[in-house]
């Protein structure tokens, strides 16, 4: 019986399904999110440039799908991903997508990528900066290097348990601050608690999907944060996140007040405790699995309602 359900489980749902299934989609609000943060900012600060935001939403998108299919690849390869994971069946570990296709997928969109980001920078910065444009490039492929390095590679960073570091410093601080920089041509001080914002609430979509994932992880050597510190303290780690996201948002009212509108983002603030709630007290990973999805969605909703607080 455990025999059939299982081949049932891992039957194609075919393959442009399967491969937009390896996209992840519902992770791709998270990489709208600290792009909206940074047009939001230079709008408020009258820099905005559409054209700007535009690529830089389709060049996250691009590193983020490259990031999930490396990852799809790099977990089935490590055995992060295998009969004991507990969260939803991979294409590669369902045998939907072959390892060496999604190699080529994973190299599509590390092209892609590549391509969004030299349009951004000669948008951004044309000919007449020459030194800022090499400079984002260094760090547009370092952004590649880490969407790979995660858990694909010879030795994935986040096996080691660097994940919620590098989540926390690329969808927060050079996901906002690099929008911000590439419209304002200058940084400002004022954008950092925005980007903190961004940078806490990303570390909480990837902490629900590592508790989620922590007997698995494990099993496969994976040292997430979870599985360092234990459930507990990671269910602990993830309120502290919640809070120090709403915190900054506080924070930032505060010194840059100027009308009242600018706290509409407390109206998202019930679902980041919905989500504070079920994380502590979802104990299976069944039960975990659709707060992953809701914290992603939280965090796009508490972005566009912070931002539009500040520019109303």
């Amino acid at each position: 019986m455990n025999n059939i359900s299982q081949q049932s489980s891992t039957q194609s749902p075919g393959l442009v399904k399967a491969w937009i299934s390896a996209f992840r989609p519902r992770t791709l609000p998270l990489a709208l999110s600290c792009i909206g943060m940074g047009g939001f900012m230079a709008a408020a600060n009258g820099v905005f440039d559409a054209a700007i935001v535009g690529l830089c939403v389709l060049t996250t998108l691009f590193l983020q799908i490259l990031s999930n299919l490396a990852n799809d690849y790099g977990d089935s390869v490590h055995g992060a991903d295998s009969v004991h994971r507990e969260g939803p069946m991979r294409a590669v570990q369902a045998g939907h997508i072959k390892a060496e296709h999604m190699k080529k997928g994973m190299t599509l969109f590390g092209l892609l990528s590549l391509l969004s980001g030299l349009l951004l920078l000669w948008v951004s910065f044309g000919t007449e900066g020459l030194l800022l444009a090499l400079l984002f490039l260094l760090i547009g492929l370092a952004c590649i290097w880490a969407a790979v390095n995660y858990t694909a590679g010879s030795n994935p960073y986040g096996y080691a348990g660097l994940g919620d570091a590098s989540v926390f410093v690329f969808f927060g601080l050079v996901g906002v601050l690099g929008t911000y920089f590439l419209q304002a041509q200058a940084l400002s001080g004022v954008v950092i608690l925005p980007a903190l914002i961004c940078g806490f609430f990303a570390t909480a979509v990837l902490n629900v999907n590592n508790i989620r994932d922590i007997n698995s992880d494990l099993l496969a050597g994976k040292h997430s944060i979870p599985v360092r510190i234990g459930p507990k303290w990671a269910r602990v780690y993830h309120v502290l996140l919640l809070c120090s996201g709403v915190f900054s948002a506080f924070f930032y009212v505060l010194l840059n007040f100027h009308n009242w509108l600018q706290f509409l983002f407390v109206l998202v603030i019930p679902l980041l405790f919905i989500n504070g709630i079920n994380v502590w007290r979802k104990q299976t990973s069944k039960e975990l699995d659709p707060y992953l999805k809701q914290m992603a969605i939280t965090t796009l909703l508490f972005v566009l309602f912070f931002g539009l607080g500040q520019v109303l």
